[in-house]
């Protein structure tokens, strides 16, 4: 099928809301309930893939008190596990036409669903921001770096990419390039994997500012660190994956920069003379050490 053109879209008469979930009863009813209060005036749905949860989700769900309003459906993905997975069986087994991609422990923004299909009408998939501030502690927060949420993110020196637990896409453009890749299993790969190749394939990714979702953060150092190594190892594979596609090696200045800040704004230097958190610190270094890590599973340097 050849890649739809931008202005041959329409209003979806219905949106599924796919929500990947994984052992998420603790935080879920707080997602549900900012998605309750969503303005958009379109019809739409909820669609939670429960992805082997031993938690008591399911059951919870099923006698949700906001299960009629949200339209609310729990399909199982128990089989293989994995957000990536989690989000493909939640897609197939969605109604809609254009289909909004939602994590468990996050929250939405009340203008949130709107922004995103008033986007996609003019492209085959949209990606939205994740903001950190209004959902983690001061600390926590600090640990990402600021970006310019009114430029579309992009990797560097190659294309644009979107979150996937904030972006929607037209369930026809994912039947086409048959969802996300499931061999990804780290570090949020499986988004920006699945943003290249759509627009590798022809298709079009829009970006909508005002699509705001309150991004969860791992509050443990212990469990940034973790997540933070992901992320690099994550990078890896896309370098090693989508470097015949003209996607670039990071550049010796930005490894000279990334090594001296490691040392010289280490939490041993007083606070005033770095200028700096431990967290943003922890977060930085824990993503160079993945991109180390990366670089030697998949036997390409991307330091």
């Amino acid at each position: 099928m050849p890649p739809s053109t931008a202005t041959s879209r329409r209003a979806p008469s219905l949106v599924s809301v796919v929500v990947p979930a994984r052992n998420a009863r603790p935080e879920i009813d707080e997602q549900l309930e900012a998605l309750a209060v969503q303005d958009y005036e379109g019809s739409w749905e909820v669609v939670v893939s429960d992805n082997g949860s031993t938690d008591g989700l399911r059951e919870h769900l099923e006698r949700h008190p906001l299960r009629e309003k949200l339209s609310l459906r729990v399909v199982d993905s128990a089989d293989v596990p994995g957000v990536a997975h989690a989000r493909n069986i939640g897609v197939r087994e969605a109604h809609g036409e254009l289909v909004a991609i939602a994590d468990a422990d996050d929250r939405v923004h009340p203008g949130w669903l709107r922004a995103l299909v008033t986007v996609a009408a003019a492209h085959d998939a949209v990606g939205g921001v994740l903001e950190v501030e209004s959902i983690n502690p001061a600390e926590v927060a600090d640990s990402r770096p600021a970006r310019d949420t009114t430029q579309q993110p992009r990797m560097p020196g190659f294309l644009a990419i979107a979150p996937g637990g904030n972006m929607a896409v037209w369930k026809d453009v994912v039947d086409t390039l048959g969802g996300w890749d499931e061999s990804y299993t780290t570090g949020g790969g499986e988004d920006w994997a699945f943003a290249l190749r759509l627009q590798l394939e022809g298709y079009t990714l829009g970006y909508a500012p005002d699509a705001l979702i309150a991004y969860r953060l791992r509050g443990s150092r212990r469990a940034m660190w973790r997540q933070a190594v992901g992320y690099g190892r994550a990078e890896v594979r896309l370098y090693k994956d989508f470097r015949g596609h003209g996607m670039p090696r990071r550049s010796l200045i930005a490894l000279v920069d990334t090594i001296a800040y490691i040392v010289l704004r280490n939490p041993l230097v007083p606070r005033v003379i770095r200028r700096n958190s431990t967290s943003r610190w922890l977060f930085l270094t824990a993503n160079f050490v993945g991109r180390v890590r990366g670089s030697i599973e998949n036997r390409v340097f991307y330091v």
